[in-house]
């Protein structure tokens, strides 16, 4: 029966990369999966007391994760919905493709940092495809995009989910993970932005940006600003809260959506009733992406029965058998993730190798995450940022492995060296 739950798994992973061509929705596929191989567990254990016990302690630190991004994607999803982010986006005025294409990635990078990747993905991609009319130039800029968000993700608790569970689960604390990964997610960008700028000569005509109406305008202007700064601040006050309060993250992202929740019905308070219904978090909330959350349940469950009956403690081994280099594993395992979602190979990770054999902000999770958060950019498909651009700007898979796979997998490997000279052996 064990050979019965693996072959579940990779069934259930096939649907999930094989999404589009089998027309199932991959939050269909992870839910599925998920139930089925604690079922199988169940069945290979034949102790039900037990696989609820462990169900249950797995349930917690899944939903710990869950609450974290439902919160997040709620704060992001209201200052979108008073059009916050255009307090970033109408200062940007050059026409020269050069700076424009520097400004958008260094933007991209650490508003990636502070937000998501995924989400300041959407954010920049819609904005290019605002500004920039050539379509050539504009996939350019999208290809950055990706690789400006992914790298921006990785150095921050906020800004990638793989570093996000690495946070959550105790393998790295906010500030050291900052601290490790700044310079290596950095050197991630920097090489390819500095490879590709001479293909980025020349400038290009500015597009005319669609606005509402004046009266709605000047009447949310004031609104705006209050929600883009209390949502902005809760997002970075987070890592803040963990550090005073010793509480888990999801609490404090819970906080500062009361916080920004309380703040909007005090904006709200004196408006038309047409206006509260547009402007509400109850608008927000509807516009959460439910099945991404759900998609994280479904393929999170999954993993927690594989590392329930041991596999993924069989697999570090093969792998430290295989390997010796700790360095070459993690190096590998982010590579994987431009094939296969990040999500579940950090999960695996976390199973497979305890913090008894690597305690808290040890070396090889520090890489992990940078790994992870970086690997994905070498395809489209890899990470979350490439698939909202692909499905914003519809990329060509094979287009982004011809102009942006090999930029990013040298800006990777560059960003690897920089952790090790920075870091020293103790990855090894």
């Amino acid at each position: 029966m064990l050979y019965v739950l693996i072959a579940i798994f990779v069934i259930g992973y096939l649907g999930i990369v094989l999404e589009h061509n089998i027309n199932i929705d991959k939050s269909a596929s992870a839910l599925l999966t998920g139930a089925l191989c604690w079922v199988i567990v169940t069945i290979i254990l034949q102790d039900p007391e037990f696989v609820n016990e462990e169900l249950y302690h797995h349930l917690s630190e899944i939903a710990s994760i869950l609450f974290f991004l439902m919160g997040a994607m709620t704060i992001v999803e209201l200052v979108d919905t008073y059009d916050g982010f255009d307090i970033i986006t109408d200062r940007i005025t050059t026409n020269s493709q050069t700076k424009l294409l520097w400004i958008i990635c260094i933007l991209t990078f650490f508003l990636s940092a502070i937000l998501d990747n995924l989400t300041t993905t959407i954010v920049m991609v819609t904005l290019i495809k605002k500004i920039v009319s050539d379509n050539k130039v504009r996939l350019m800029f999208v290809g950055m995009i990706v690789v400006a968000a992914n790298a921006g993700g990785a150095w921050s608790p906020m800004g990638d989910v793989t570093t996000t569970m690495l946070w959550i689960g105790g393998q790295v604390s906010a500030l050291n993970i900052m601290k490790q990964l700044i310079l290596p997610s950095i050197v991630c960008l920097l090489v390819p932005l500095i490879l590709v700028t001479p293909q980025m000569r020349g400038t290009f005509k500015m597009k005319m940006f669609a606005h509402s109406e004046e009266g709605e305008l000047t009447k949310t202007k004031r609104d705006k600003m209050i929600i883009f700064f209390t949502g902005l601040g809760g997002l970075a006050s987070v890592p803040i809260f963990k550090t005073l309060t010793h509480l888990p993250p999801f609490m404090g992202m819970l906080f500062a959506l009361g916080i920004l929740w309380v703040v909007t019905e005090f904006v709200l308070r004196k408006k038309p009733s047409a206006f509260r219904s547009k402007y509400s978090v109850y608008r927000a909330l509807e516009k959460v992406d439910m099945p991404s959350v759900l998609f994280f349940l479904g393929i999170l469950l999954a993993v927690s029965a594989l590392q329930t009956v041991g596999v993924l403690t069989s697999a570090a081994d093969w792998l430290n058998a295989t390997f010796e280099s700790q360095t070459i594993v993690v190096t590998l395992i982010g590579l994987l993730s431009a094939i296969v979602d990040n999500v579940p190979l950090v999960a695996a990770s976390m199973g497979m190798y305890s913090l008894e054999q690597f305690p808290m902000d040890d070396s090889f999770w520090e890489l992990l995450a940078y790994c992870a958060g970086t690997g994905g950019s070498a395809l489209i498909i890899g990470s979350a940022a490439g698939v909202a651009a692909m499905g914003i700007e519809k990329i060509e898979f094979f287009w982004y492995v011809k102009k942006i796979s090999w930029l990013a997998i040298i800006g990777y490997f560059a960003g690897i060296g920089v952790f090790l000279l920075t870091v020293g052996s103790s990855a090894h």
